[in-house]
């Protein structure tokens, strides 16, 4: 399987996928191209001090989002993409890129969906929320992507308990953990169901 990874920052969760594949957790997959939709994305150097190929597709390149979409697409398409992995990727995903790979994207979430999902629930913004919600408990999920924020069928998830003086960036940091742990092992068991 070939896998693209899709980011648009740090790429902690990037580093916990080639961590694992060099570690023989993810036999039969391989990632293939990592995609930044910033220039300055620090995942960028993740994956090139793993030697996987980079580019970076922003959409103030492009006159429009059909053609950042396009653009998008046809890069997945020239590397012979089987899987999407989306990791931090803070883009909403074209009608051509989900129809192409339906079925086949995978997103991680900082929160136990479907709660503390949609438009604007990422980052920091999630644990905020999650806080604010006198929530007894956060985590993450994996899910398949479709054409809504946060909303397609959930894969996996882990659970982590909210603690009493937890901040958004204590809550983050134990549930951070926890994703680089689920995202791995739901990518192979996905992947050995294809």
């Amino acid at each position: 399987m070939r896998v693209a990874v899709l980011v648009s920052g740090g790429g902690s969760n990037l580093e916990a996928i080639l961590q694992a594949k060099e570690a023989g957790e993810l036999p039969g997959i391989d990632v293939v191209l990592v995609i930044s939709s910033r220039l300055d994305a620090f995942a960028l150097q993740r994956a090139e001090r793993h030697q996987v190929p980079t580019a970076v597709i922003e959409r103030r390149a492009y006159e429009s989002e059909e053609t950042y979409q396009k653009a998008l697409l046809d890069a997945l398409m020239q590397a012979h993409v089987d899987i999407v992995c989306l990791a931090g990727y803070l883009r909403k995903l074209g009608p051509d890129v989900i129809a192409k790979y339906r079925g086949r994207i995978l997103n991680i979430h900082p929160a136990l969906l479907p709660k503390f999902g949609g438009p604007g629930m990422y980052g920091q913004h999630v644990h905020t929320a999650v806080l604010a919600a006198g929530e007894k408990e956060s985590g993450c999920s994996v899910h398949v992507v479709d054409e809504e924020f946060d909303h397609g069928p959930i894969l996996a998830q882990r659970r982590v308990p909210v603690r009493p003086g937890d901040t958004p960036e204590t809550l983050a940091e134990r549930v951070l953990v926890e994703e680089h742990k689920l995202y791995p092992k739901t990518l192979r068991e996905f992947c050995e169901k294809l």
